[in-house]
């Protein structure tokens, strides 16, 4: 083999991906990119894995049409908007002292043997984790982590709504889910929303509106668990008055304007510190 012929295989060698991946396995690492860091440009993704810009914009249009990521100028971000929602692990790693703290506390207003409902919101594993604590409940849910949590409990009967499954949201959505919903009646509905502002809530997916206004539908008492980071926030679509929830429990860092908010409408409301932990 002659020098020329060497260098060119050095630099076919250079050039080459460092490693060869499916196009599903390409968009798991470019999902996990964004999961972790938040925002990922389109030319950083090409270069980590060796492929054409053209082809990061197909995995991100394919991944965005997925509810995993939203495109953004140059790249893709996996913080929400007034007009997209997060993904499952990213709302679930978010505020994640003070969503421990509210569903610690949240289990004390629901008494074991009652008939319980949870959503798909960032506060569904340790809701879920806190009532299995407890004792004996039927949780009535359409959030894929917390079914896959309780199945095995031997003292949680679950109930799991719905048949169309949104990978990205760990969760069953859709009219099929809203309609399986109207069918319960339990005792308590625990939800969540994306936003709380001027004496409503608001979330950024209809589907996912959709869904929590049946599950509203199907409860006699509903407690709005809701993270200080969430008030003042304005996103896209309504879900509710807070006059509509009997409860709401936040953590201490609420601001004082959104207290008194709550006060001015008459909701009853509790604030818990980071770390508590309720019996």
């Amino acid at each position: 083999m002659t020098d020329t012929e060497g260098a060119a295989d050095a630099r076919v060698a250079t050039d080459a991906p460092v490693t060869k991946l499916s196009p599903k396995d390409r968009r798991k690492r470019f999902t996990d990119r964004v999961l972790a860091e938040g925002q990922v440009t389109v030319e950083d993704l090409a270069h980590e894995l060796g492929v054409s810009q053209m082809t990061v914009h197909r995995d991100l249009d394919t991944l965005e049409r997925q509810g995993w990521l939203r495109k953004v100028r140059g790249g893709a971000a996996a913080t929400p908007s007034a007009l997209s929602e997060s993904t499952a692990p990213w709302r679930g790693d978010a505020q994640v002292a003070a969503k421990e703290a509210i569903c610690a506390t949240a289990p004390a207003v629901a008494e074991p043997g009652q008939a319980v409902i949870t959503d798909d919101s960032g506060t569904t594993l340790p809701l879920a984790r806190a009532l299995s604590a407890r004792g004996a409940y039927t949780v009535i849910t359409n959030s894929v982590q917390v079914i896959d949590e309780l199945t095995e409990e031997p003292d949680i009967r679950v109930i799991a709504l719905g048949s169309e499954q949104y990978a990205a949201f760990s969760a069953s959505l859709g009219m099929s889910t809203a309609d399986t919903a109207r069918g319960f009646r339990a005792d308590i509905a625990f939800l969540s929303t994306s936003a709380v502002d001027n004496g409503h809530c608001y979330h950024q997916a209809q589907e996912i509106v959709l869904v929590k206004r049946a599950l509203m539908a199907a409860a006699r008492r509903r407690v709005l668990l809701v993270d200080h980071s969430e008030s003042g926030r304005q996103v896209l679509y309504e879900l509710a008055p807070l006059a509509e929830f009997d409860l709401g429990i936040s953590d201490e860092l609420l601001p004082q304007e959104e207290q008194e908010a709550l006060q001015s409408l008459g909701m009853r409301y509790e604030l818990v510190a980071k770390g508590s932990r309720q019996g």
